[in-house]
């Protein structure tokens, strides 16, 4: 039986309608299945436990929210950032801390992930059951002063029955005690001030003498303070920095401790080829001289390798001293919290 006219226009009509509707739900499934996969993806690296932010605290506050050494470069140029986007953290938030206690208690509440401090309150408060891992150990020299008031002590046995102010729980503090155990002082009081309180109390006299790091030591010298001494002359008192992360996080980023070290071994790349600028950049941090910079922390006291044999050794020297002062809570083994 034939078709009419009208009745060939109307087939053709309802297969070209029949075609389109087909295009169109087709081009509706692809749109859906890219946002399914889309989606997948996102919630692929949820389930994966891939972390996207991480919250890193340093030592130190400053106007440039950064922190020293290659850490600070990195960040400053962007090359931290942009190596750990390569392995899905997208966000960094960066805090400064006065010092090393105030840093661990964030990271102990997990308001932190990453924390670059002082050897000492990183064993102490791993000695109180902190859950950490060590990750690296970039820098082994960190040397404490022993700064006199004016016309004050001369001499460190004339520190017999003084007042010594110290920040409890930095490596100044190990270096401070070491110091008078070896020179025989047993009579003396340890009072805890931050730096810029502490300065300002040696200013008016109501302490004998402070610890304070190279750079705002230096400064303390140039206004006339006294130099009883300082870790140089003692090497086994040097403290070093650490870098630790929550165990927390490194559930989640396992490859973690391989990631960072590369990207600030990167950094630390980059930083050698532009010593003016970061001399500059630090002495903006610190708000001194590139000139001081240069002579307190120089570049070549950074270490390249995440840990050296030398490094943990001074670490493990620490650890004991700690131990045996009765400054640290407990023992651990060394080799449980490093992690590399």
């Amino acid at each position: 039986m034939g078709i009419n006219l009208k009745g060939k226009k109307a087939f053709r009509s309802i297969c070209l309608f029949s075609i389109l509707s087909l295009f169109v739900l087709a081009i509706i499934q692809g749109c859906s299945s890219n946002n399914t996969n889309s989606r997948a993806e996102e919630k692929t690296n949820e389930t994966a436990g891939v972390p996207t932010v991480l919250n890193y605290g340093y030592i130190g506050v400053n106007e440039l929210n950064l922190p020293n050494a290659a850490e600070g470069w990195g960040f400053h140029k962007g090359i931290i950032q942009e190596e750990l986007k390569k392995h899905g953290i997208t966000k960094i938030n960066l805090t400064g801390f006065p010092n090393g206690p105030d840093l661990n208690e964030s990271l102990i509440s997990g308001r932190l992930d990453l924390g670059g401090l002082g050897d000492t309150p990183a064993i102490l408060a791993k000695s109180s059951g902190a859950n950490t891992k060590l990750i690296a150990q970039p820098l082994t020299r960190n040397i404490g002063y022993l700064i006199g008031k004016k016309d004050g002590p001369k001499r460190i046995k004339d520190l017999e029955g003084k007042t010594i102010a110290i920040q409890k729980g930095s490596f100044m503090h190990r270096y401070v005690v070491g110091l008078l155990k070896k020179e025989g002082i047993k009579n003396y009081s340890l009072v805890h001030m931050l730096r810029p309180d502490g300065e300002a109390a040696l200013a008016r006299g109501e302490v004998d003498a402070m610890t304070n790091s190279s750079i705002y030591s230096q400064k303390l010298l140039e206004q006339g303070f006294t130099h009883l001494d300082d870790a140089s002359k003692h090497p086994e008192l040097y403290g070093s920095s650490v870098t630790v992360v929550s165990e927390d996080f490194l559930k989640k980023f396992p490859e973690f401790p391989e990631v960072w070290n590369k990207a600030r071994q990167k950094a630390l790349e980059d930083l050698k080829k532009n010593e003016k600028e970061y001399y500059e950049l630090i002495a903006k941090l610190t708000k001194s001289t590139p000139e001081l910079v240069k002579e307190t922390t120089p570049i070549d006291w950074i270490e390249e390798e995440a840990f050296t044999d030398e490094g943990l050794e001074l670490l493990d020297g620490t650890k004991k001293f700690l131990v045996e002062e009765k400054l640290a809570q407990k023992d651990f083994d060394l080799n449980d919290w490093v992690t590399k």
